[in-house]
């Protein structure tokens, strides 16, 4: 299994030049096609005048600034693509209400991974409107890359937040190409009295067992919450041990809701110091 066609959001061009460098990088890596896809947003809400008349002046300028921010997002996306001799393709689709368009997310589906970049917390954006739903309607893994970060990094270590749910392991399969390509992968488990039936140790062997007969030689660990959240638990785990990559299920159609273990938090993908995969 390898990465062939790699789908990236380009949503603002502040993220482009970070989410076209990533693509690219994994691109080289596994010989993929590139699509880039942006949403032109064209602004659906009136803006009311002293004499409550929708004011058509300022809805044409804010028009007009979605649409050269969308031949800007493109101009770079091909620049980068020609300099890099790379395959690609770009879509650009209008839209009354975001990325949630069908068109958006069928041409979301036929793709192996999705690239997007978190959005920046404290900037707040109408460019991000249905981001989050739309990845997850797709069907396909995400590959979440932290605003903080300002260029690709080699994904050397991975952690797989490990509960034994069907979210759980559709995001182990979909990273499997990063997990073999990794020098260190370890599979942990927060022990919540509502994990599972069976003891972390049980279910972590056993995802444990079958990545080894993938090629994919992987620990084990397990912690108790100790009063912390499972949420707390991880970010301690993937700042303990310098981790580059979280894979990790996603339980809701945002990821800004609960993701994990049963729905503990938001704040994993709030404070992100690793890329993370989630799956749903």
């Amino acid at each position: 299994m390898s990465y062939k066609t790699i789908l990236v959001i380009l949503d603002t061009p502040e993220n482009a030049n970070v989410a076209v460098d990533f693509a690219s990088a994994l691109a080289r890596e596994y010989g993929a096609h590139i699509v880039g896809l942006h949403a032109e947003i064209v602004s659906s809400v009136p803006l009311v005048a002293p004499m409550e008349i929708p004011d058509p002046v300022a809805v044409q300028a804010l028009q007009d600034m979605a649409h050269s921010q969308a031949v800007e997002i493109e101009r770079l996306f091909r620049a980068k693509m020609e300099r890099e001799g790379l395959d690609y393709d770009w879509r650009s689709f209008m839209s009354t209400v975001g990325y949630g368009t069908e068109p958006l997310i069928e041409s979301a589906r036929s793709a192996d991974l999705l690239i997007a970049v978190q959005p920046d917390p404290s900037k707040s954006s109408d460019l991000h409107v249905d981001v989050e739903s739309f990845l997850f309607e797709s069907g396909r893994p995400v590959l979440m890359i932290p605003y903080i970060f300002t260029q690709p990094k080699p994904i050397r270590r991975v952690l797989i937040a490990w509960n034994g749910s069907k979210e759980a392991a559709r995001a182990t399969f979909d990273a499997l190409p990063f997990l073999k390509a990794a020098d260190s992968v370890e599979i942990f488990s927060v022990d919540t009295s509502e994990s599972s039936k069976h003891s972390p140790e049980q279910i972590s062997a056993d995802i444990g067992a079958t990545l080894a007969r993938h090629g994919v030689r992987a620990t084990t660990a397990t912690a108790t919450c100790g009063g912390k959240t499972p949420s707390q638990v991880i970010e301690n785990r993937l700042a303990d041990n310098s981790i580059d990559l979280l894979v990790m299920g996603a339980y809701t159609h945002s990821w800004l809701w609960q993701l994990i273990f049963g729905g503990t938090t938001r704040t994993l993908l709030h404070s992100m110091t690793a890329m993370t995969l989630l799956a749903r």
